[in-house]
Order: structure tokens, then C-alpha cells, then sequence
């Protein structure tokens, strides 16, 4: 009986990473034992990063609404707080895409804040 070697699948999983790694500068590269680091962390920031995102865009949200609400003359927070005594169930995102398209809506919902803050 033929003497079994794991050649391919050797071969494979190697290929595997240095695909991974292509691109990566220096050795890691091209040497495997580097390349195998250096895309587990490359993987683990990955994964990491596309969380983060979502809390990056927020912050880019409010900060964007909080600028659209000053010149209007209402801070972000009391803008916020008016929000929830209004009644008006509006994301970040969605303000933030209003504030920018259509100054007029913004204004139009930034007036109805102000009138539940005031009563």
C-alpha cells in the first residue's frame, strides 16, 4: 500500500493564508509562519472594526444633528429631550439625512421640539 502524504491539504491551507496575507509588507507576505500572525490579527481587527463602525456613524449622526439644532438656535441635549416630551420617534441617522437634505423639514420638526419644551 502507497505511503499516505498530506501534501495538498498542506499546500491548500498555506495557499489559503498567503491569499489572505497578499498585500501584507515584507515577509509577511510571503513566509507563512509570519503571514499566519499576521492574518489572525489582521482577521481579529476586522471583526473588531465592523463594530465599531456602527458607534463611529452614530457619533458622526449626532454630531451633525447637533450642529443643524445650534443653528436653530437649541442645543443637541435639549433638542434630545424635547424629542422624547413630543412624541417624535425620528433615529439619528434619519435626523442627521433630514438636517443635511432638508434644512426645511429639520426646521419644521426643531419647531415642534421647541413648542413641547416650552409647554
Amino acid at each position: 500500500m502507497p505511503r499516505a502524504v498530506a501534501g495538498t491539504k498542506r499546500k491548500d491551507h498555506r495557499k489559503k493564508i498567503l491569499k489572505l496575507a497578499k498585500g501584507f509588507w515584507g515577509r509577511r507576505s510571503t513566509n507563512h509562519k509570519t503571514a499566519k500572525d499576521a492574518v489572525a490579527k489582521s482577521l481579529s481587527y476586522a471583526y473588531r472594526d465592523r463594530r465599531d463602525r456602527k458607534g463611529q456613524f452614530r457619533r458622526l449622526w449626532i454630531t451633525r444633528i447637533n450642529a443643524a439644532c445650534r443653528a436653530e438656535g437649541i442645543t443637541y441635549s435639549r433638542f434630545v429631550e424635547g424629542m422624547a416630551k413630543a412624541n417624535v420617534q425620528v433615529d439619528r441617522k434619519l435626523l442627521s439625512d433630514i438636517a443635511i437634505r432638508d434644512p426645511q423639514a429639520f426646521k419644521a420638526v426643531v419647531e415642534r421640539v421647541k413648542s413641547a419644551l416650552s409647554a
